[in-house]
């Protein structure tokens, strides 16, 4: 009986314009590539529209258009080789014609990619983001977990901040952050607020009452939390609890810059796979005002 032959290993996919942010992407997805095993698809996507009004001017497979895709594929290869020299990642480069968002989406269904990797300008982008802007759209429209670069890479990750709210893809998201930063400490954190307290004042509970009502769901949390890192098969070392009270799209960015993380890993969530997935107001929050990168994941309710 012949041997069965090895799995291919993982593959992330990174998106790439040349521009300075998406090459810093490119070059945290190649690390990452190199650190986790997996295999690099760089690509680049010539957009479809404005070359079929180039077409439209001057006809099919102009001079033009063929001095447009070579100089495109030249800066392609020559940043994948840049690339592998490096860090030793297997990169493998792609070069497209069409919408950006529907050739990353079809490439990435294609592959299987297990992380899709998109780069952005500093803090603050989703504010400053055009509505419908391709990055917002692609951490909208994919069921893969979306590594958002905002900083150039320094090394591994080595503080990342894994937010946790207990739902059925927390599990998921604890276990791709261990994945793409195996050698960090992870600092599990979740942020509860608790229910009904000002009725319960107005009710006239005393004060001790709700403060012995706010350490139960604050041991709970760290009960959960315990349970969740058990799951997950991390070690006492590889870990530490945090539990915090409050607004969760404010707490964690606060603890983000508290702990000086490199990373934090949150999710998305969606009803329907036929449908965009919403982003949700901590996500969105924690890409708006955060300063690390950012790793989304789909979780389903």
């Amino acid at each position: 009986m012949a041997a069965e032959s090895p799995a291919p290993a993982p593959l992330i996919a990174v998106a790439t314009d040349f521009s300075p942010h998406a090459r810093h992407a490119a070059e945290r997805a190649a690390g990452l590539a190199r650190e986790v095993g997996a295999r690099l698809e760089l690509v680049h996507v010539l957009p479809g529209p404005p070359l079929a009004q180039l077409r439209g001017w001057l006809g099919n497979e102009t001079a033009l258009e063929r001095a447009l895709k070579d100089d495109a594929e030249r800066t392609l290869q020559a940043q994948a080789a840049q690339l592998h020299a490096a860090t030793g990642a297997d990169v493998q480069p792609l070069l497209a014609e069409g919408s950006v968002l529907d050739v990353v989406l079809r490439e990435a269904e294609a592959v299987d990619a297990r992380l899709l990797v998109v780069g952005v300008r500093g803090a603050g982008f989703m504010r400053r983001a055009v509505l419908g802007s391709t990055a917002e759209r692609l951490m909208r429209k994919t069921t893969r977990p979306v590594l958002v670069v905002r900083q150039a890479p320094h090394g591994h990750y080595r503080r990342v901040l894994v937010a946790l709210d207990f739902s059925a893809g927390s599990l998921a998201t604890l276990k791709l952050a261990r994945w793409l930063a195996p050698r960090a400490v992870l600092t599990l954190a979740t942020v509860f607020e608790l229910p009904y307290e000002n009725r319960l004042r107005m009710a006239g509970v005393a004060d001790a009452s709700i403060t012995g009502y706010r350490e139960r769901c604050r041991a709970e949390s760290t009960q959960r939390l315990h349970a969740l890192a058990a799951q997950a098969g991390l070690r006492p070392d590889e870990w530490q609890p945090c539990v915090l009270e409050g607004d969760a799209s404010f707490k964690l960015v606060e603890m983000e810059q508290l702990l000086d993380s490199e990373l934090i890993a949150v999710g998305k969530h969606g009803a329907s796979m036929l449908t965009d997935l919403l982003l949700g107001s901590v996500t969105q929050h924690v890409l708006a005002e955060g300063q690390a990168d950012v790793l989304i994941t789909a979780q389903r309710d």
